[in-house]
């Protein structure tokens, strides 16, 4: 579990001076020493930085600023590149602009030694049993090691080998390719040493830089920096415990049962794209409509290790190499789109990074995603309301969208729904009138929604955005590989399914059993909760409670005002008591004038300039 803290004060700013330092330098290069001096914070930069930096700053000036913000991130390291990679999934907190490119982010770092691998491997799995390294006794393959454990008794150690290279390597942990003693080929993704150190010292200095935003700078307070800090400590705890990657893929593969189909493995071996390979025979027990999901080991995963299965693919993004095995590149298509559409539409849990990289093709045109760490979960309202507002714009319905689209945001304050309808009628007309449905762009299309949303300051929740870009991701990938693919047309026989299904007597029955329980429940509780506020009312210890907008700010201004004036008292006692020592030439004496009057005129003035320096920057 990560362990981090607010660092606000002095002494614990400064236990991690040195990485404050190297963020804040970073920060300065790449041109944003306007938010160092807001935050006045720059005495953490070291002397002479400005000249040293001041070519790499006309160069990078020439940038954009969103090109500048991603460099910033990817040269932070992991937390930061972590960081920007969930902001990219966040409308509500960036503009779109800034999401587009950060999702560009790449993992730009370098491998861990394989001394690291097997020390981590020997600790994690030492609660399970003792056992050791042994020496080398064969090759299996290039740059792999043998290390079979030899020790009498118990022999915890999953792995008969394990490649010294890994062919996969990120921010968070890196990949090898493994042979169980079962003779299993495995991909075991090992997470880098130290990582959660180096993520709770950059979260503690993420914290202070949030509290020192929200109290400096006005407009971002809305945004509540500190509790976003917060919630993406919450989720990168998440991505660093590997045993919730491998609950994830297995629920995903209760999605995908089994149909009982054989798939013929067998193609060339000189595949360098690949992400694992084994026997024909593992193949098929988990799939359906030509979607597989490895197998994951539970018995060999822990936090900190992922075990899984080492099937052998080629990358989706690769046409010329599908073309030449003969691959059918419209139904490779159809089953990726269908892969989405059930995830979303019919169990509201699904793939959220479905990028080239990671869909692969298998035999028998099967596809293989990969890499579980990022899902996305959509309850059954919000579904509704997402399928609603597609069909309400085809029939350009513009009061039930702009309706519909309130229920799948937030926001502080009432929209202009005028305003919001007029937009949303221009929207369904560029889109809906005289178009055909083949030449909608869904991306493009669920783009504009989310800029209509923005500008009305409406606010997205992370996991409806999570669920268009899931779309729009497997309409690139779609396009990319049968440009003629429709997936408005292709979702249309999902989408009228779904909403069937609430009209199905399983589904009615269900609606009007819940009902039926809390109508009963509420009722059973309103005479209990009748007389708690009847006794209340008697004792007079009734209260309301009420939330009053900026409070805070206005109590914390209205304090401030009070402290200035009682230093203004103070300034002005100092000075009547400094004059009436000098005109009594109260000794001691220096120069013939009070040296009490003296001190108290100068201490008088310096309290005055301060003051006054004070309102001057608020």
């Amino acid at each position: 579990m990560l362990n981090f803290r607010s660092i606000g004060i002095i002494g614990r700013t400064y236990r991690h001076v040195n990485r404050y330092r190297q963020i804040l330098t970073i920060l300065f290069k790449y041109g944003f020493d306007n938010i160092i001096d807001i935050l006045k914070i720059d005495q953490y930069l070291e002397v002479g930085l400005q000249m040293i930096s001041r070519k790499k700053r006309e160069k990078v000036e020439k940038l954009t600023p969103q090109e500048r913000v991603r460099l910033i991130f990817e040269e932070l390291g992991p937390t930061f590149i972590k960081f920007g990679q969930i902001l990219s999934t966040r409308p509500d907190l960036i503009p779109l602009p800034f999401i587009h490119e950060l999702e560009k982010l790449q993992d730009n770092v370098p491998a861990f030694s394989f001394s690291e691998v097997k020390s981590i491997i020997s600790s994690e799995f030492k609660s399970r049993g003792s056992w050791s390294l042994g020496s080398v006794s064969e090759k299996v393959g290039q740059n792999s090691v043998n290390f079979i454990a030899q020790l009498a008794g118990k022999i915890d150690n999953p792995f008969e080998s394990i490649e010294e290279t890994p062919f996969a390597s990120a921010s968070i942990g890196q990949v090898h390719r493994a042979i169980l003693k079962t003779g299993e080929k495995v991909a075991v993704k090992i997470q880098r040493p130290g990582i959660k150190k180096l993520i709770a010292v950059d979260l503690e200095i993420l914290l202070h830089l949030a509290t020192l935003m929200e109290r400096h700078i006005e407009d971002l307070s809305f945004f509540k920096p500190v509790k976003i800090v917060q919630e993406f400590a919450a989720t990168l705890e998440r991505e660093l415990d590997y045993t919730l990657e491998a609950s994830n893929i297995i629920r995903v593969q209760r999605q995908f049962p089994s149909n009982n189909r054989t798939i013929n493995t067998s193609h060339n071996a000189d595949n360098t794209n690949t992400t694992s390979s084994h026997n024909s025979s593992n193949y098929g027990s988990k799939t359906i409509h030509g979607i597989y999901i490895p197998k994951v080991y539970l018995e060999h995963t822990t936090c900190s290790i992922l075990t899984m299965e080492y099937v052998d693919g080629i990358k989706i993004s690769e046409i010329e190499t599908l073309d030449a095995k003969g691959y059918d590149r419209k139904l490779l298509t159809k089953r990726g789109a269908d892969f989405i559409l059930t995830q979303v539409l019919e169990y509201g849990f699904f793939h959220a990074d479905l990028h080239p990289g990671n869909i692969f093709v298998l035999p028998d045109n099967v596809l293989c995603p990969v890499d579980f760490g990022i899902m996305g979960f959509v309850d059954q309202y919000s579904r509704e309301v997402f399928i609603d507002i597609i069909a309400s714009t085809a029939m350009q319905n513009i009061s039930q969208v702009s309706r519909l689209l309130l229920e799948l945001t937030e926001y502080d304050e009432e929209p202009d729904l005028r305003a919001l309808e007029r937009d949303i009628a221009g929207f369904t007309g560029h889109y809906f009138a005289g178009s055909m449905l083949k030449e909608i762009n869904i991306g493009k299309m669920l783009q504009d929604i989310v800029q209509i949303a923005l500008n009305h300051r409406l606010r997205i929740l992370p996991e409806t955005f999570l669920m268009l870009k899931a779309f729009t991701a497997v309409e690139g990938v779609a396009n990319m590989i049968d440009p003629e693919f429709n997936m408005i047309s292709h979702a249309a026989p999902y989408i009228k399914k779904a909403k069937m299904a609430r009209f199905s007597p399983a589904r009615i029955s269900d609606d009007m059993s819940r009902v039926t329980s809390e109508s009963i429940k509420l009722l059973q509780s309103l005479p209990r909760e009748s007389l708690t506020i009847i006794r209340q009312l008697r004792k007079g210890k009734l209260t309301i409670g009420f939330d009053i907008q900026r409070l805070e700010k206005i109590l914390s201004a209205n304090h401030q005002a009070n402290n200035r004036i009682a230093i203004a008292i103070i300034i002005a006692s100092l000075v009547l008591a400094s004059s009436l020592l000098l005109c009594f030439a109260v000794p001691p004496l220096i120069l013939g004038l009070s040296l009490l009057g003296v001190v108290g005129l100068v201490c008088a003035s310096f309290i005055g300039f301060m003051l006054v320096i004070s309102i001057f920057k608020q």
